[in-house]
């Protein structure tokens, strides 16, 4: 289990890079931050109930976070501009 953290850690530098590339900026760092979370997370050795309570409690916090995102802070109509 340990693996997948610091796989998942590797795909979000790799998006954290495409990112900043495509001038980014807060969204690179935003994937910056996770993947050092996960690299992090990934070195700890807990046991496999721990990473996946951890996995939960950061899905539901993206969830959340999204939700209010698309809700109240994006401009219904504004079609990207």
């Amino acid at each position: 289990m340990a693996r997948m953290y610091r796989m998942m850690g590797f795909w979000t530098a790799v998006i954290a890079v495409m990112a900043y590339v495509g001038g980014m900026q807060a969204f690179s760092l935003l994937f910056v931050g996770q993947t050092i979370m996960f690299v992090a997370l990934g070195y700890l050795n807990l046991s496999e109930r721990m990473y996946i309570y951890i996995f939960g409690a950061y899905l539901t916090v993206f969830f959340i976070g999204f939700t209010y995102w698309t809700t109240f802070m994006m401009t219904p109509g504004s079609g990207g501009h």
